[in-house]
């Protein structure tokens, strides 16, 4: 098994925010700034395609521990998708509040952010990060 291709890098997350069509590129930043205020971190690259916040611990299917950010976002082709690390068992009420999404284990698929409402979401973003303090990695 080989290790993880998602780690932190030194791209500048400024640029890879700028190759971004305009509408997408005001989402990001907006969820940058929703995030940041949740994790007290800064944005940085994760991968090729993934801006992460913060870090947390965890073991892999092969035992081995890994870090991952504790919560993220990436600018997909068709979604603006948002990992929500603990998934959503935890936040019905936010989730039924939130607006137009759809989501997988611990992925929040927007088409944009205009579709939901930003003050729930970022109640729920701030519920991710607590819900993983006890993971969270100090640097």
């Amino acid at each position: 098994m080989s290790e993880s291709k998602t780690r932190p890098t030194t791209v500048s997350v400024s640029e890879f925010l700028a190759q971004q069509t305009d509408e997408r590129r005001v989402d990001c930043e907006a969820v940058v700034q929703m995030m940041e205020a949740s994790t007290g971190e800064r944005a940085e690259m994760w991968g090729a395609a993934i801006v992460g916040f913060g870090r947390y611990a965890y073991t892999n299917s092969t035992k081995k521990p890994q870090e991952w950010p504790l919560v993220g976002f990436s600018p997909r082709k068709n979604d603006l998708t948002l990992y929500i690390m603990p998934g959503f068992d935890g936040f019905t009420e936010l989730m039924a509040q939130l607006g137009k999404h759809k989501t997988g284990k611990s992925c929040l698929y927007l088409k944009k952010l205009a579709d939901v409402d930003a003050k729930v979401l970022h109640k729920l973003i701030d519920g991710s990060v607590k819900a993983m303090e006890p993971q969270r990695i100090r640097r």
